[in-house]
């Protein structure tokens, strides 16, 4: 099981948000390069960025903070990053300075044919994130709920050649209230790529129920405000992951 710790940036500054809200963030650090060295000291084998900013402009906004990340992170562990990515140009930049995976959101949802493409020009580079609530999608930084079905959506994206799909519960997003684990395992028992859980994990006990359901196909785990607020030890964690997995 792959714990990936979360970096979201907002104004060049690491935050956290509960259930998605901009006006409810709180700040970690001023320093995101600082932020990704300490994960990287940790054990992490993944980082998991998000523009904020850039999730609500349509267009990348927190570059000198994600140059920072690249640059302390020295290729020594892939890093993937999401939020407002709307263009094969954006893309294209971001995997030229360093970055191995592009998460695709709202843009997936809105513009099929565009994720498509993106996946037929980068292969095995872009990842899909669905964002869910009451297994209906959520797109525009979650303030709204289409009437998609997640599962549908899944499958659909799923044969356009994605190489993993990151499932948000986002009433749990940011709030410790655990992963719904039912919901992430039926949406990985209805594909066959990969699914990385994301939102509500609380504790050890969350990374356990994980990885209890890995062999369904759930192949990591985002990991945001239990670690910035200390209810989870990150290098204890993923210690644990490995040898259930032994």
């Amino acid at each position: 099981m792959l714990l990936i710790p979360a970096i979201d940036l907002q104004d060049g500054r690491c935050v956290r948000l509960r259930q998605g809200d901009l006006d409810d963030a709180t700040v970690f650090s001023d320093d995101p390069g600082a932020m990704a060295a300490q994960w990287l000291d940790q054990g992490a084998r993944r980082l998991h960025l998000v523009d904020l900013n850039g999730a609500v402009s349509g267009k990348p906004v927190n570059q000198a903070a994600i140059k920072s990340i690249l640059a302390a992170v020295d290729e020594e562990i892939p890093v993937q990053i999401g939020g407002g990515i709307r263009d094969l140009n954006t893309i294209e930049a971001y995997l030229d300075q360093g970055l191995s995976y592009v998460i695709i959101g709202t843009a997936a949802v809105k513009n099929p044919g565009f994720l498509r493409d993106a996946c037929s020009a980068f292969p095995g580079q872009i990842i899909v994130g669905l964002d869910a609530r009451d297994g209906k999608i959520a797109t525009d930084g979650w303030s709204k709920l289409s009437r998609h079905d997640v599962l549908d959506i899944a499958k659909k994206f799923e044969d356009y050649g994605c190489e993993s799909i990151i499932y948000t519960d986002i009433g749990r997003d940011g709030m410790l209230s655990g992963v719904n684990i039912e919901a992430t395992v039926a949406l990985s028992r209805h594909v066959s790529i990969p699914i990385i859980a994301s939102g509500g994990v609380a504790n050890l006990k969350d990374i356990e129920a994980l990885c209890e359901v890995e062999h369904e196909g759930i192949e990591g785990v985002i990991l945001g405000r239990s670690l910035y607020e200390g209810t989870l030890d990150f290098a204890e964690a993923q210690n644990f992951a490995d040898e259930y997995d032994a």
